[in-house]
């Protein structure tokens, strides 16, 4: 997905004078290219994460779309405070790109893993955040989210399906239909779900932009249960962060739900990012065994 955001990312700077990119080392030997022929639109800053973003700022403040880029951790836990003020308090747009996510680079350790960077712009107001499972899904989202003008946060992964989902930007995609409950797939988490879930009355919805929340898509998946709805949600970081979100939309509805995730305990250990989904639960033979448990 990364190397996807690089190809299109410089291809859109071509295209729209609007545009900018701004780096902090990371991906800057990709956009080379882009910065000989853009010099004044493609900016690294150095491992200057802060800066990153005051960068960006100030960018949108001039007029311009700024595409912001580093790994999660650097792009949304360190210069938290940059995003709340320079972004968000100033009232301008950016389109945050991140890479490698919750467990993408086990070896980097923990300062290169961020589980939770969607809970955290869960605290600030306008954002709306893609989570592709897929290169072509991730090409087709950053391209939306350069033509508009709002905040948005792009979360890229190492991890991810099979296939493209032919998906419509804020919309979820309904993959099955079952009466036994809803389960909702985020990004690169559908194909352990479509595997973990093989058989089963389910209907599986399928989620590559989680905020806004679709709740329309939910409550249409729900409502043809019968009882009261039992709805899990499946995300590749903390577990639990869409569930406010699939409360607000079930509610009144009666409803049990389910969270799974990244777990808030540490995994101490380097391994693989097969390991470490298998350590979170989040593997297909571990999904199964979850859902099928909290549904009987």
């Amino acid at each position: 997905m990364r190397n996807r955001f690089i190809t299109t990312a410089s291809t859109l700077l071509d295209e729209d004078p609007r545009l900018a990119v701004v780096l902090a080392d990371i991906s800057a030997a990709g956009f080379e290219p882009a910065r000989a022929a853009h010099p004044d639109r493609v900016i690294n800053v150095g491992i200057r994460e802060q800066l990153l973003i005051g960068a960006a700022g100030g960018l949108a403040l001039t007029g311009l779309r700024p595409l912001v880029h580093t790994f999660a951790s650097f792009l949304v836990e360190r210069p938290f405070e940059q995003i709340k003020l320079d972004l968000v308090h100033q009232d301008v747009g950016a389109v945050l790109v991140s890479a490698l996510g919750s467990y993408d680079w086990p070896a980097g350790g923990r300062t290169h893993m961020s589980p939770g960077d969607v809970a955290l712009l869960d605290t600030l107001p306008g954002w709306t955040v893609h989570v592709p499972g897929h290169p072509d899904e991730a090409e087709l989202l950053l391209r939306d989210a350069a033509a508009g003008d709002g905040l948005v946060y792009l979360r890229l992964s190492e991890q991810q399906n099979s296939s493209a989902q032919p998906i419509t930007p804020g919309r979820f995609l309904t993959l099955r239909q079952g009466s036994g409950g809803t389960v909702v797939a985020v990004g690169p988490m559908l194909d352990a779900v479509l595997a973990a879930t093989a058989g089963l009355d389910l209907t599986v919805l399928y989620a590559a932009t989680v905020r806004p929340f679709d709740a329309e898509a939910l409550r249409a998946a729900v409502a043809s249960g019968g009882g009261p709805a039992e709805v899990v949600l499946v995300e590749p970081y903390l577990a639990g962060t869409s569930v406010p979100a699939a409360n607000a939309a079930l509610d009144p509805l009666p409803h049990r739900l389910l969270g799974l995730g990244v777990g808030q305990e540490e995994v101490r250990r380097y391994g693989t990012m097969d390991e470490h989904l298998a350590a979170h639960g989040l593997d297909a033979t571990s999904l199964r065994t979850r859902i099928t448990s909290w549904l009987s």
